[in-house]
């Protein structure tokens, strides 16, 4: 039998953890406890919460994730989609779910990203598919690449510099720099209120 914690069960539902310690609590999806005092979850028992029949594997789908750092570049974000949805048809790339997101390249904290991630952990989408590595993150897509192939999700990256804004390369290395000096600034006056503590 296979047993889920709360974290992978969670993942498993498509639900945040809180909501299954809710849940737990107040008697709508009962966990069984470790001797240490961990939850934990019988798979046949998420299966059941959510009518799907025992051993019968979880839904798998594709999807198309776009991407654009601000609500002024939105005719960018249609674009992205026109050439996603091209591509998916040369391809015949059927039933795929796309996903739209204004947000920064850098904000690892987008909602419709993390949902995102979520259920490819959870194993719940086949294929995702970018028109370039930038729109997914700005750093760290090998991290993510990695990520899809760990869970048996193909990553399809069409690689199109024309559907990767420059000014949004521009707004993001101003977030770095930025982020930068104000942590220079920072360990600065921790050099100063240390050393004027020690010479007290």
């Amino acid at each position: 039998m296979n047993m889920f914690s709360v974290g992978k069960a969670a993942q498993y539902l498509g639900r945040s953890r809180s909501t299954l310690q809710r849940w737990d609590r107040t008697g709508l999806l009962r966990a069984e406890r470790l001797p240490s005092g961990r939850r934990v979850y019988a798979q046949t028992v998420l299966d059941a919460h959510i009518n799907r029949p025992v051993g019968q594997p979880t839904p798998r789908s594709r999807v198309a994730y776009c991407r654009v750092s601000s609500q002024a570049q939105k005719p960018d974000l249609m674009n992205q989609r026109r050439v996603l949805e091209e591509f998916c048809i040369a391809r015949g790339l059927a039933a795929v779910e796309f996903v739209e997101e204004v947000g920064g390249g850098m904000n690892l904290h987008r909602k419709r990203f993390v949902e995102l991630m979520d259920a490819i952990g959870a194993g719940r989408v086949e294929t995702l598919i970018i028109a370039h590595k930038d729109r997914l993150c700005r750093f760290g897509f090998e991290w993510f690449e990695h990520f899809c192939q760990l869970h048996d999700c193909a990553l399809l990256v069409l690689n199109q510099e024309r559907l990767s804004p420059e000014q949004e390369m521009v707004q993001d290395l101003m977030t770095v720099v930025h982020c930068f000096s104000s942590r220079l600034y920072g360990l600065r006056n921790y050099r100063k209120t240390l050393k004027e503590a020690l010479a007290s």
